[in-house]
């Protein structure tokens, strides 16, 4: 749902960048595999709910990777947290 709402986000996916329809976007094993560390790297925030320390280590390699890896512009950061 999110490429679908902020098209512009795919620009930082070359996999699926040019995918228009979102039921192919659905079908994209790129996009799945990257739903996956999504929601690994959403799980094991939960898992340390307890300790701050790790929460910020995990936030810290993930927005350094967008950052300074994959030159995600921030406001998709904000975007998703509402």
């Amino acid at each position: 749902r999110f490429f679908v709402n902020f098209p512009s986000a795919k620009q930082h996916f070359s996999q699926f960048k040019h995918m228009e329809d979102p039921l192919e976007m659905e079908g994209s094993v790129q996009l799945r595999k990257h739903a996956r560390r999504v929601m690994g790297a959403v799980n094991s925030v939960v898992e340390n709910l307890g300790d701050p320390e790790k929460i910020t280590t995990v936030l810290s390699i993930v927005g350094k990777s967008h950052a300074l890896k994959h030159k995600v512009d921030p406001v998709y950061f904000k975007i998703l947290t509402g």
